[in-house]
């Protein structure tokens, strides 16, 4: 086996986004294309030689493919050992388990998250660091400058590697050693949570249905959810990853997750319903017939957190990102700790959980994590919930509307505009700016605006500045329209509208939160000029 130096020239277009690089998969198999970007993340994180790499992903179109490139490559480049997951599967919450667990010096996760995969879907990759977590920007962007100028990349000359069952083999001089990509991570789990209590709950003949979405957790909630909680088999539906994920769109939510929300909303319903993404770091949670939004999601949990034996010592801090709703802000004054407000993108939790300053974090998009792993992590999400409802011994929706009653709610609802014009999506944006100066002061319907922003970050670790990342329209009553063009799409622009506004009473706790939310609505389309400028009467997805 010899190592091969390919002249190469660059690509203009492999700035890293929020989460790693993604394009549509023609893009990456274009010649040179994946080759080039992961030539650079080896060029710019300094390994030392014999350094140990985990490597896998979501099983979506051209994973496999990928990761024999990535392997010889990582040969080439001096690596001593990879950790890959078997049949190349390893779920983004994983992967961050397996790279803390065995002390890695990183790791590559390929993933478009909850893109759609096929062949014209999407596909992605992404450096995750020592911590287990995403690339901080500093590393991002060094691999973006290299990018620009990178000339040669390395690959060992040398046949594919054998995945589909565990052992270790060896890629010149270099070990390949391919693991179960489920047990590291189950066993974190049953050290998190009362199984105990959990199957106590479910052979009490509390029912549950986990829709995988024919994604990367379907392995995972088989094995957690039916096989170690004893939930009756076929609880877990849609189990089985596929490259197109069965032509679906794994993004687990009232729009795409249409199959669960029928059978959680329909005669005969489960007791609980979830759902996870395309690599397992984003959850759904329902009970009988009610949704629960991604923001009391992340406040419920902290409120009954010591209930959880991980947790049973109390939090140290919460933290969500600037869309998200201030429920979680209401909990944490309760509890006596800090809240803090980060920009989206799970890299910049992963400072504040390093430092100790939180233990819980979230994002309005479907993302609830903690300590215990460096990304997202969507069926420890779903355990946690299942724990709350064993240790309280309530219904979800008795839980949600409790914690309501308690500390208020905050009605809250996101808009998402996809595949928008980039054109007229930055001319929304450029809009909102320029109307800064004369709305302060002003009325937009019934509410007095008293603040407009781009909200900035300056982070409380390491003291790194984040600017642009997103539009703030506040105003004196605690409301308040966020307008901000997400980096997770390929195509066009996707646009997301999010509306929040504070109800202290019980008695309007009941209302739908589009009606509660209808004249915050009707102010964002207006003074946005949305449908005037986009030409788009509704949104793609409502959440």
């Amino acid at each position: 086996m010899t190592v091969r130096t390919i002249s190469t020239t660059p690509f203009s277009d492999q700035k890293p986004g929020t989460s790693g690089l993604r394009k549509k998969v023609s893009v990456f198999r274009q010649p040179r294309y994946l080759e080039n970007f992961v030539q650079s993340i080896f060029d710019s994180i300094a390994a030392p030689a014999g350094a140990t790499l985990v490597l896998g992903g979501d099983g979506r179109y051209y994973n496999r493919e990928a990761i024999q490139v990535i392997l010889k490559m990582a040969a080439a480049n001096g690596f001593g050992r990879v950790l890959v997951g078997q049949g190349g599967i390893l779920s983004t919450p994983a992967a961050s388990c397996v790279i803390r667990k065995y002390r890695t010096f990183g790791g590559i996760i390929l993933s478009a998250s909850h893109n759609p995969g096929g062949p014209d879907g999407d596909f992605g990759i992404k450096y995750n660091v020592t911590n287990g977590g995403p690339a901080p920007e500093k590393v991002t962007e060094a691999i973006f400058v290299r990018s620009k100028t990178i000339a040669e990349y390395r690959i060992l000359d040398a046949p594919d590697v054998t995945l589909d069952a565990p052992g270790e083999t060896r890629l010149g001089e270099m070990a390949v050693q391919v693991i179960d990509p489920v047990s590291d991570y189950a066993e974190l789990m049953e050290s998190l949570f009362d199984f105990a209590a959990i199957r106590t709950l479910l052979a009490g003949g509390f029912r549950l249905k986990f829709d995988a979405m024919h994604a990367v957790t379907g392995p995972y909630a088989r094995e957690i959810i039916e096989m170690r909680l004893g939930a009756p088999l076929g609880s877990v539906m849609n189990a089985e990853p596929l490259p197109d994920f069965g032509g679906g769109h794994p993004d687990p939510n009232l729009t795409y997750a249409h199959d669960l929300v029928e059978i959680v909303y329909g005669p005969n319903a489960p007791d609980f319903g979830a759902a996870s993404d395309g690599d397992g770091d984003r959850n759904m949670i329902l009970g009988k017939g009610f949704f629960v939004t991604p923001s009391d999601s992340l406040a419920v949990m902290a409120a009954n957190a010591i209930a959880v034996p991980g947790y049973k010592n109390g939090l140290v801090g919460i933290a969500r990102s600037m869309p998200t709703s201030a429920a979680a802000d209401r909990v944490a004054q309760a509890l006596g700790i800090p809240c803090f407000e980060t920009p989206t993108g799970w890299k910049f939790f992963g400072n504040l959980m390093d430092a100790g300053k939180v233990s819980l974090c979230g994002e309005e998009s479907f993302g609830t994590g903690s300590a215990h792993v460096r990304e997202k992590d969507g069926l420890w999400a779903v355990l946690f919930w299942l724990n709350i409802v064993a240790a309280r011994q309530q219904s979800v929706e008795q839980i949600v509307r409790e914690h309501w009653a308690r500390y208020g709610r905050n009605v809250y609802s996101r808009h998402d505009y996809e595949g928008l014009p980039t054109d007229a999506a930055n001319g929304v944006m450029r809009l909102l700016h320029d109307s800064f100066g004369s709305l302060v002061g002003t009325h937009l319907g019934r509410r007095k605006v008293l603040f407009c922003d781009d909200f900035s970050y300056t982070d409380p670790v390491d003291g790194s500045l984040s600017q642009g990342q997103g539009v703030r329209i506040g105003f004196v009553d605690g409301s308040r329209i966020v307008f901000r063009l997400s980096g997770t799409g390929t195509e066009g622009a996707t646009l997301r509208i999010y509306l929040e506004a504070y109800e202290p009473d019980v008695s309007r706790h009941h209302l739908d939160a589009q009606g509660a939310l209808a004249d915050l609505i009707e102010v964002a389309l207006q003074v946005s000029q949305l449908k005037e400028r986009t030409g788009r009467n509704q949104p793609t997805v409502i959440t």
